[in-house]
């Protein structure tokens, strides 16, 4: 089968396509011939080696397709069946072996494409409003890099809520998706000269003065004290990205500073820790996208062979929505 491997720790140069072993599935997984893969800052991670990962290893964790073979201990999933997954290493692939326990059923009119672009970024958004910042009618929330894969979905999320988003975007382009997905306030932060002065300055306006109840931060280093000025006493700073490059050391003391303020670094494995979790937060998600409440957007597809290419766009935040991989 076709597969992209990292053969270093590196750019996205380091990625190329080969001729890989087809996966034999364990007695707990199930084979999954691969209709499209979810591109995530945590491949350009594992990656760069800013996560540790054995070279050369295949990249990807997240997709959707069709089952071609069960392991023998697997009695929930057949042959045929639609699944989804988040956490599938090497899932760049044509072929990639499952674990029976982590793949989700995919409803009927849910299609390929969209239900890849879900367990990632779709659970990753519910967890963000109901775990760790659970928010409430009258909340207000200051969300970073707003017209990206997580953060569009975060927006309709936390609307529905009853929240009021406070969306910072790149351009007018990324504007218009984050008002369109709920945000009532979007700042242009390429157009502030100072962003750790400039935005938490209007973000205090905007809010007369009193701050934002949580802000989600997917951005890391170069938002992290612009969001922590921009907290309202007893607000919550939800870090659950870096894409901009990791933070510094934090001093506690600057918690107690900001007004006795909450600061978290979550990830989506904590927050689907058993099966009920898992199909709770997918039972939500998907129910979200079939009633049509929840628009999930596909910003760009590849190929396999410009997975470079789909690394590139994605670390230079010229993307908006979720980007796949078509094997």
């Amino acid at each position: 089968m076709r597969a992209v491997t990292a053969s270093a720790p590196g750019g996205p140069e380091v990625l190329s396509v080969v001729d890989s072993p087809e996966p034999v599935p364990a007695a707990d997984e199930v084979l999954v011939r691969v209709a499209a893969a979810g591109v995530n800052f945590i491949d350009t991670y594992r990656r760069s080696g800013t996560y540790p990962m054995p070279f050369p290893h295949v990249v990807g964790s997240e997709g959707a397709g069709m089952v071609e073979a069960v392991g023998a201990d697997v009695t929930t999933i057949a042959v045929g069946d639609r699944v989804a997954w988040s956490a599938a290493p090497g899932s760049y692939a044509e072929l990639v072996a499952v674990k029976a326990g982590s793949a989700l059923v995919v409803p009927r009119g849910v299609s390929d494409q969209v239900a890849a672009a879900v367990p990632l970024q779709g659970m990753t958004a519910h967890y963000l409003v109901t775990s760790s910042y659970r928010v409430e009618p009258g909340a207000t929330v200051l969300l970073h890099a707003g017209a990206g894969g997580v953060g569009l979905l975060l927006t309709q999320l936390a609307v529905a809520h009853g929240a009021r988003v406070i969306s910072t975007v790149g351009s007018a382009e990324k504007e218009t998706l984050a008002r369109q997905a709920g945000a009532a306030e979007v700042i242009r932060y390429r157009e502030l000269s100072d962003l750790t002065a400039e935005l938490p300055a209007i973000v205090r306006e905007l809010t007369e003065g009193r701050g934002v109840d949580a802000v989600y931060d997917s951005v890391g280093r170069d938002t992290f004290d612009a969001s922590l000025a921009s907290l309202s006493r007893r607000g919550t700073l939800v870090l659950f990205g870096a894409s901009s490059g990791p933070v510094p050391p934090v001093d506690p003391q600057r918690l107690n500073g900001a007004g006795s303020v909450f600061l978290t670094r979550p990830k989506l494995d904590d927050h689907v820790a058993d099966r009920d979790e898992l199909d709770w937060r997918a039972a939500e998600v998907f129910g979200a996208v079939l009633d049509g409440s929840l628009d999930v957007r596909i910003g760009a597809t590849y190929p396999l062979a410009e997975a470079a290419d789909a690394h590139r766009a994605l670390e230079s935040r010229s993307t908006t929505g979720k980007v796949l991989l078509i094997p």
